[in-house]
């Protein structure tokens, strides 16, 4: 069990003589009812539970709405299934990040956005949360080794937060806590001021003093906060540290050869993060099917009789630490203890047979959210909970402690590849979209960088409030969640880019290539092939100029255990239903988004060699013009 006191007990004293906290931060925990200190994950499960045996409603008092249920949390089997009353709390809202002090930022400020100073509704949160039996437990963003310590404090109702987050990036137990320990972050949860405050939204503010990062959520799911407020956390120590926390999965493949090859997939939210650390999706024959035809029906197939192993090494996560570094490639390693995996692609039994067997029989219950749980009965992540009749959510998560990942790699790693993931639409001549990118690109390191910048979030994103259309995610892919300027981000990965030259870059799609629906097998091609290969080393006969100068190269084979990929899959040009007429115009959508985007960028804090390549770009620069700036694929 875990240490659950109140203000008489002793053991308050104990935490306030171990952790270094500011005066008004002591006193919300010297003058809460009662504060709960985990001790174990065991104990987190419990708190999760409200005291309840299988079924917990986290309800709040509202002043001029009485009593509001924001959560359910159901107990079964293999898990805690943990659901929201609202659909729209079952998604990220894209614009929830504000920033409420002075310093340099990008970002919406708080006092612009709702027309008063934070620091009012800061002492009405502290107020708050005094009045609530409290849980309080310390944790390092980042990791172990190289992480930040950190605070959470939030109403014990709302156990299952602390849990997840708990999951995501570890706890340091009541008995744990080491002499001294100083939070360089504190995040505070106050899931009714969404409504008293802010109309029912989603909003995270982050307070960025002089030695601590102050993170106040005022929601319950936990999407913004306990995982991309962290995230944000992380980038803001790294912009004055300069460094970086890719948004990035990342695995070492291992070939039937034994071949090794890592792997780094980065991309916006839906771009396929944590689908590169899946099997290759069969069919119940145990064919691949790579496309269907949306016009014509058709369907490819592969036979593939066995696939590379994987070691999973980050899933969305990736800290790119200067004490990591040491040779001309980058050097990541995993800044969560946990991970937030999207199964929205798994809507029945047998899709991904390994990870759902992991699911139903984990070593320890998980955190389930969005998927319809019952008490008692086994939490199936296939069956998703329903936004309306007929309408399945589509952002249904587990939280998957990293230690339960069978071959997960603790150690830091080299990358030989980064690949860049899109969510791509159907492109046909009578309905051409920016659907043109090929299975596989090669990208000269100045159009990896550009591509980065602009980071497409794309077609149909499962994990965003009202996304649609071709909208832009930032530098990185990660810049919904920093806080500062995006200039000083865009540098960051132009010098992290030149640094590690021994790095090469890919781009792929999913979802389709022009007309041909081909979810994320492009990934999972792409990384079977290039393991195989062991580089991106090709042959000047083996690949092409694209057509559109952002897509680099383009393959004019690509063979995988003797199965050939129709080149209409790799130059979307050659489909008939497309053409050079649907392709260039899918291409020009694509040269004005980037365009829109990378005018943002030329101000006069840009490194030189950057604003080179975005002018380059601006003025319809070729493929050889971006290679003569930072030089070739290989």
């Amino acid at each position: 069990m875990g240490i659950t006191v109140t203000k008489a007990e002793e053991a308050v004293d104990y935490f306030l003589n171990r952790v270094n906290l500011p005066q008004e931060v002591r006193e919300i925990i010297e003058k809460a009812s009662s504060i709960t200190i985990p001790e174990s994950r065991n104990h987190l499960l419990e708190i999760s539970m409200g005291g309840k045996e299988d079924w917990f409603e986290i309800v709040y008092e509202v002043p001029g709405k009485g009593r509001v249920l924001e959560g359910t949390v159901a107990k079964c089997k293999n898990g805690l299934a943990v659901n929201f009353p609202e659909p729209y709390m079952r998604r990220r809202e894209p614009d929830c990040l504000v920033v409420a002090d002075e310093g340099e930022t990008d970002k919406p400020r708080f006092k612009d956005r709702y027309g008063y100073d934070f620091d009012t509704l800061r002492k009405e949160t502290f107020e708050w949360l005094k009045g609530q039996k409290l849980i309080v437990m310390p944790f390092m963003s980042g990791g172990e080794e190289l992480g930040y310590p950190s605070l959470l404090i939030a109403p014990e109702n709302a156990g299952f937060f602390a849990t997840a987050l708990a999951d995501i990036q570890g706890f340091i137990p009541a008995n744990e806590i080491p002499e001294g320990f100083t939070p360089r972050a504190i995040v505070y949860l106050a899931p009714p001021f969404r409504h008293t405050h802010f109309n029912g939204k989603q909003v995270v503010v982050h307070n960025r003093l002089k030695n601590l990062h102050e993170l106040f959520s005022y929601n319950l799911y936990l999407g913004p906060s306990a995982k991309k407020g962290i995230y944000g956390v992380l980038l803001t120590i790294g912009e004055k540290e300069g460094w970086i926390t890719a948004h990035a999965s990342a695995v070492r493949v291992i070939t039937p050869y034994d071949n090794i090859l890592t792997i780094m997939h980065e991309g916006a939210s839906g771009g396929g993060k944590s689908e590169m650390l899946e099997q290759i999706h069969r069919e119940p024959d145990g064919r691949i099917k790579v496309a269907k035809n949306i016009v014509t029906g058709e369907e490819i197939y592969v036979d593939l009789k066995e696939a590379c192993e994987l070691q999973p090494i980050t899933d969305d996560m990736a800290l790119c630490h200067p004490a990591l570094q040491q040779g001309k490639k980058l050097v990541i390693k995993d800044a969560e203890k946990g991970w937030f995996i999207r199964v929205d692609h798994i809507n029945e039994y047998g899709t991904d047979p390994h990870f759902e067997k992991l699911c139903i029989y984990p070593p320890e219950p998980l955190i389930f959210l969005n998927i319809d749980g019952v008490p008692k009965s086994t939490c199936l992540i296939w069956e998703h909970i329903m936004d309306a009749p007929g309408k399945p959510c589509p952002n249904p998560r587990v939280i998957m402690p990293r230690r339960f990942m069978p071959n997960v790699v603790d150690e830091p790693v080299e990358v030989d590849i980064r690949s860049f993931g899109v969510r791509t639409p159907p492109t046909s001549r009578e309905k051409p979209s920016y659907g043109i990118i090929g299975m596989v690109h090669l990208l000269p390191p100045a159009l990896a960088w550009l591509w980065r910048l602009v980071a497409p979030r794309g077609h149909a994103n499962p994990s965003i409030v009202g996304a649609e259309g071709l909208e832009s995610e930032g530098v990185g892919s990660y810049w919904p969640f920093a806080t500062g300027k995006m200039v000083t981000h865009a540098n960051l990965l132009l010098e992290q880019i030149i640094n590690t030259p021994g790095t090469r870059y890919i781009l792929v799609p999913n979802q389709y290539i022009g007309v041909w629906k081909v979810g994320f097998m492009p990934e999972w091609i792409a990384r079977e092939y290039l393991a195989r290969r062991g580089s991106v080393r090709f042959r000047p006969d083996q690949i092409t100029p694209a057509r559109s100068s952002l897509l680099g190269y383009a393959l004019n084979t690509l063979k995988i255990n003797g199965n050939f990929i129709p080149k209409e899959l790799l130059q979307v040009n050659r489909q008939p239903e497309v053409g050079d007429e649907g392709y260039d115009k899918g291409a020009q959508i694509l040269n004005e988004f980037f365009k829109r985007e990378l005018k943002k960028f030329l101000v006069p804090e840009l490194n030189p060699l950057g604003r080179k390549i975005i002018e380059t770009c601006l003025e319809d620069g070729t493929l050889e013009d971006y290679i003569k700036l930072l030089g070739d694929y290989r």
